[in-house]
């Protein structure tokens, strides 16, 4: 619009030069032809409006909110209008007691009261974007400013109204999963009552008060004693039983050798020895008796 005050300016100069002075109305055709191009110039510009990639324009007539929303690209306006950006893509708000992470400085996570009245501490990150084509609404009845207006008090409201619900315990372990699934599904549909889309709600961290984490480590610890003894005595037992076989094994065997052997067995076996022996290339005495017989002595030397 700066080259249409400007046009403006120039014709009104032009049109008046007689009545300014002599030296403006000898350029008084000057005038009027610079005053109508930048008119005309001014107007073309402010009648196309450029939106960047991942954004959409709201235009405002005089204060009053146009429904036609701009896409990304070119766009033709009246060249009255005030075009509001709103930024469409996934946007992140992150409420943490890491001071160097989060929107905010310092501590901002979200301190709760559970079921059995102990102080939880949330870290949070909030996934969400605009919806296009509701933000003619957002801009109306919020304005630029969402996040504070709308995101970060709602979500924390929210997460307070559904952890009175748990244990802090069931909170930190077992119920973690469904207190987020809670949670989401509440926070999304408070979002879509004022032009937001909820993508996913990060629980990041659940800190539980100095006591209670002491009581659940030495469970933990206890657990893990009482897991380790029953190893030993299952490693034990199955020692015993590894003893037991070997045992009745050895026994079985003795039974049935003591069952098969007999005295012409044991001579038998004696003869095959000996005669191993006296085959062998290296000198020996043998004392072989048996029986009634007096001992006889072989003497082999080879």
């Amino acid at each position: 619009m700066t080259f249409v005050f400007l046009g403006v300016l120039l014709l009104l100069l032009g049109f008046n030069a007689a009545r300014v002075s002599e030296r403006l109305l000898r350029v008084r055709g000057g005038l009027i032809f610079g005053g109508l191009l930048l008119t005309i110039l001014g107007l073309a510009l402010s009648t196309v409006v450029q939106i960047e990639p991942g954004q959409v324009g709201v235009q405002a007539l005089f204060g009053q909110i146009q429904p036609r929303v701009l896409t990304s690209g070119l766009n033709v306006v009246n060249p009255f209008v005030d075009i509001t950006r709103f930024d469409t893509r996934t946007q992140n708000y992150t409420m943490s007691a890491d001071h160097s992470e989060g929107q905010r400085a310092g501590d901002d996570a979200i301190r709760v009261l559970s079921a059995d009245g102990l102080e939880v501490v949330i870290d949070l990150t909030v996934l969400y974007r605009v919806v296009p084509e509701r933000t003619p609404q957002v801009l109306a009845t919020i304005g630029e400013n969402y996040q504070d207006a709308i995101v970060r008090p709602v979500t924390r409201t929210r997460i307070r109204d559904n952890a009175v619900y748990y244990d802090a315990v069931a909170l930190y372990s077992t119920k973690r999963d469904e207190f987020q699934n809670r949670i989401f599904a509440t926070i999304e549909q408070d979002f879509k009552k004022r032009g937001l889309q909820l993508e996913q709600l990060l629980i990041r961290n659940i800190q539980l008060p100095a006591s209670v984490k002491r009581s659940i480590e030495s469970k933990i610890s206890a657990e893990q004693d009482a897991q380790k003894m029953q190893f030993v005595l299952q490693k034990e037992r199955q020692e015993a039983e590894r003893k037991r076989v070997e045992a009745q094994g050895i026994a079985d065997y003795q039974k049935i050798i003591n069952a098969e052997l007999s005295d012409k067995l044991l001579q038998y076996e004696g003869i095959k020895a000996n005669r191993e022996i006296a085959t062998s290339p290296n000198s020996k005495v043998i004392i072989m008796g048996a029986g009634r017989t007096a001992p006889q002595v072989m003497i082999s030397d080879k």
